[in-house]
């Protein structure tokens, strides 16, 4: 069976508080219409003070999304984990559990836009002790019993839905990231294609003594948009991923290793490079891979050519892929 992703950044340049209302709302109503035909999962993301309106509040859209579906999952990932409070976000993520018994997995990252700290007042220098205390705080906060945090004994009510916590799992690039996911018992989840790094995990659960796996990105992670005719769709509407694509870009320094990251400046550099693609239906099913992640709402992409591409791969792909 190959693992279907529908994913939701909420990116719309020069947006209106009208136009960001729609597309919320249409982003609600897509994982609705992917959740009655046998998409996997729902994927968004988090990042502050974007221009262009990238989605900063991932949870409030988790919860909109699980309290409208009955089955798909909702994947966040990632969460910038130092600029959360832990105990407000342990008790958030299991109300999210509670409301989709089960249904959310959250990814815990550091993030590496050091104006995001600084717009929230933590000290980007910290950012991996910070990590530590949070991750460590929502462990301990899960249980339901009394502990001590920062020097006073609290409690976090109520226990979420899935035992022993929800499905949390540790995100980066580096070995301190993997070591961190070791040395907790949790799952390690790389930016990228890295089996360095999941051997690496590997060796520190041994050394922990704890039990953990590895959720790897495949080797070449490409973006999906379905049309019928897919010359028609770059020239109508290349801009939008070439936007995604050099905002992105721009955020990353030379040490960031991620599965999705571009190098093109134009709409037809792009085109080429893959990371981005449009398809008809039947080049989706001979793709290839275990996992299609279908990403409707590009960089600002209209909402009725979303609407157009969800339905293309939820009509036309998913019941011959799956039959």
């Amino acid at each position: 069976m190959v693992f279907t992703v529908a994913r939701f950044n909420l990116v719309e340049p020069e947006a209106t508080p009208e136009t960001l209302a729609a597309r919320y709302r249409a982003a609600v109503e897509m994982a609705a219409y992917a959740d009655d035909r046998g998409v996997d999962t729902v994927q968004t993301e988090e990042h502050h003070g974007a221009a262009d309106n990238w989605i900063p509040s991932p949870f409030v859209f988790a919860g909109a999304v699980l309290g409208s579906t009955r089955r798909i999952s909702v994947t966040v990932s990632a969460i910038i984990g130092p600029l959360y409070d832990p105990l407000r976000l342990a008790e958030d993520i299991a109300v999210l559990d509670l409301i989709g018994k089960g249904r959310l997995v959250t990814v815990a990252g550091i993030g590496y836009r050091p104006e995001e700290y600084e717009q929230m007042g933590v000290e980007w220098s910290r950012r991996g002790r910070i990590q530590d205390e949070v991750l460590d705080t929502l462990l301990k906060a899960w249980t339901g019993e009394p502990f001590v945090h920062r020097g006073r004994t609290v409690r976090v009510t109520p226990r979420p839905y899935t035992q022993p916590h929800p499905l949390l799992l540790v995100g980066g690039s580096s070995r301190a990231a993997a070591g961190r996911a070791a040395r907790l018992g949790l799952p390690f989840f790389p930016s990228a294609h890295l089996p360095e790094l999941e051997a690496y995990h590997q060796e520190q659960c041994a050394v922990h003594g704890t039990e953990g796996w590895t959720m790897m990105p495949a080797e070449k992670t490409r973006l999906l948009h379905l049309a019928e005719d897919p010359d028609r769709a770059w020239a109508h509407y290349g801009t939008h991923f070439l936007h995604e694509a050099r905002m992105y870009a721009s955020w990353q320094s030379k040490d960031i290793r991620s599965a999705v990251r571009s190098k093109a400046t134009t709409v037809e550099e792009l085109r080429e490079e893959g990371v981005y693609r449009i398809l008809t239906p039947d080049q989706c099913l001979t793709l290839g891979g275990d996992s299609l992640v279908l990403h409707p709402l590009c960089g600002g992409m209209p909402v009725d050519e979303g609407w157009r591409s969800l339905q293309l791969l939820c009509e036309e792909v998913l019941p011959r892929l799956n039959g």
